[in-house]
């Protein structure tokens, strides 16, 4: 099965299916975690032929996504003497993926790379759009840059050895993808399991296959691609205060979209049975949807950190009912707080 994202010169493909030989007549470099590596590196250099091969091992979890590790990386590059013409692969997760695909946009001012993500987040999200990035101490992907893959290649098998909680954490994406764009989709997931091998294909296609549409028209986020975003903006804000070691992504992503879900409330534009139906089908896969805010001032201070937020003013995604979404600028800070006060600690 493959997806084509249309970017004219930058245009690719995304193949879902069982990996495929991979055959490149140059340098390659394979970035990914001693978890993946010591599970999945077999697969992958069965499948792979090169002039050369190098594995670089970088630290796993999004606290490593930072500079440090870049330098870590580039280094390695220059020491095996890689050039414009080598590769680089991303084999991991969306950390993995976002950290080799930042690495590749800035060596030598840009080589190739191809996406090979192992968690259900990274197959039906992070790998596909080109968004790449690394974190610092003022926030999420605030160093970064769009530099689109080669090629992406989703396997599922990748899956068969995903903790249960990394697993939820991905599915968490693909509600956002529904809740944003298809109720129809959304009604799918509510009466479907994805635990099931044949929900689970189904279900990966459509996020991948809305996400490509999406990217189609927005590369660079613009306009239509910030609706990615839902869930995200107070995501980030919870990442940043728990230091990245709480939370997986996808978590903070749940707990993000119930709070963007009352603020929807708030501003009329969600009833409180929909936010009830997101809510239940959040919980069917265990995703977490409560945060203690100790000092909603001081979260609502954070927003301004996000890249998302211009000119003091932050910018909202927000669920429009299911399967349709509205981008709010602008709103009144204490209707912001209001709803953010459903999450104080003791409430």
């Amino acid at each position: 099965m493959v997806i084509n994202i249309d970017l004219d010169d930058k245009s690719y493909e995304i193949t879902i299916g069982n990996l495929s030989k991979l055959n490149f007549n140059t340098k390659v470099a394979i970035i990914t975690n001693p978890k993946v590596s010591g599970l999945w590196m077999q697969k992958l250099l069965s499948s792979l032929q090169a002039k050369e091969v190098y594995i670089i091992t970088i630290n796993d979890g999004e606290q490593y996504k930072n500079m440090q590790m870049v330098e870590h990386i580039l280094d390695n590059l220059f020491n095996h003497r890689f050039d414009r013409n080598s590769l680089l692969i991303a084999f991991g997760g969306g950390v993995i993926g976002d950290i080799t695909g930042f690495c590749a946009a800035i060596f030598q001012r840009g080589i190739e790379f191809i996406q090979i993500p192992t968690t259900l987040l990274s197959q039906v999200d992070a790998s596909v759009g080109g968004k790449t990035g690394v974190n610092n101490r003022f926030g999420k992907n605030l160093i970064g840059a769009f530099h689109q893959p080669k090629a992406v290649y989703i396997d599922t098998q990748f899956l068969s050895t995903l903790p249960k909680r990394e697993f939820s954490a991905g599915v968490a994406e693909i509600i956002k993808m529904a809740v944003m764009f298809d109720k129809e989709f959304f009604n799918f997931l509510q009466k479907s399991s994805l635990y099931e091998e044949n929900n689970l294909q189904l279900a990966i296609k459509k996020a991948v296959e809305l996400k490509a549409w999406v990217v189609a028209q927005d590369e660079k986020e613009k306009g239509l691609r910030a609706v990615l975003n839902y869930g995200h903006t107070f995501g980030h804000v919870i990442e940043k205060q728990t230091a990245y070691s709480t939370y997986l992504h996808g978590e903070a992503v749940g707990i993000g979209m119930m709070m963007a879900n009352y603020l929807a409330i708030e501003l009329g534009l969600l009833a409180k049975e929909q936010n009830k139906e997101i809510k239940k089908l959040l919980q069917t896969y265990q995703i977490p949807i409560s945060y203690d805010i100790k000092n909603v001032e001081n979260f609502y201070d954070q927003f301004f950190f996000d890249k998302k937020s211009s000119q003091n003013s932050i910018k909202f995604i927000l669920p429009q009912g299911i399967g349709q979404h509205k981008i709010v600028q602008g709103v009144d800070k204490e209707r912001v707080l209001t709803s953010m006060k459903n999450f104080l600690k003791g409430s």
